[in-house]
């Protein structure tokens, strides 16, 4: 289900908070489009946080560190890396008002980003926003193989420390399915996020946010919920 607004009808961050709560995200067109529209799927992703999958040959480029991660310390890099063309996906759904709602968002303490360094190149990562114990992942990108399946490993890994129960990846891609993503049903999803919305939130920074987690952290972390 989607529903169009107006250019020029003003959406806040705490708007988009309670129809994040409400099971609704933004998405526009194109990077060009100035307009957003209201999606809410009658079949929605998500990654049960207990059925975590990591291939095995990911599980070792992931323990031997050859990529730095980082947790909110280039927001906006990720979020133009997100926007760029990748192979199967020439056009980008974020233009300026998704730049600039999801900024504020991040400014106030809601959306947070992963990024995975090569030396001082910034080769991947993902942003996403923080609800209660819900993670919405917004989207990912790479430059390098492996980059944001890196950057994926290492938010499930501070999801788990940080108490997170949900997360939610709008869609199911097959590139998502290998990590165990699954389609549920609406009302199933409703139920799961409004469970997550309500109560003592997570915390994202439960994990340094200060310094890189190793692959070896984060892959003992998910361990706890094989």
């Amino acid at each position: 289900m989607t529903s169009r607004d107006s250019a020029s009808s003003e959406i806040t961050p705490e708007v988009l908070l309670r129809a994040y709560a409400c099971g609704i995200f933004p998405m526009a067109e194109s990077a060009d489009d100035p307009t957003l529209f209201w999606v809410e799927p009658e079949m929605r992703g998500v990654i049960p946080l207990n059925g975590f999958r990591i291939a095995s040959r990911l599980a070792r480029t992931v323990r031997s560190d050859v990529f730095t991660v980082t947790v909110d310390s280039a927001f906006k890099a990720v979020i133009d890396g997100c926007a760029e063309p990748q192979q199967g996906r020439e056009d980008t759904w974020i233009n300026k008002r998704i730049r600039d709602l999801y900024g504020r968002l991040y400014e106030i303490g809601h959306c947070h980003s992963v990024e995975v360094w090569q030396g001082d190149d910034i080769v991947g990562g993902l942003y996403g926003v923080s609800l209660g114990r819900a993670f919405f992942g917004e989207s990912m990108f790479h430059r390098v193989r492996d980059a944001s399946k890196v950057a994926l490993v290492h938010l499930v890994a501070r999801l788990i420390a940080g108490g997170f129960e949900l997360l939610d990846t709008q869609y199911v891609t097959e590139h998502l399915k290998s990590f165990g993503a699954i389609e549920i049903p609406r009302r199933r999803y409703t139920a799961l996020l409004d469970k997550a919305v309500s109560g003592e939130p997570a915390d994202f920074s439960r994990l340094a946010i200060d310094r890189p987690i190793t692959g070896t952290e984060a892959l003992a972390i998910i361990a706890t919920r094989a």
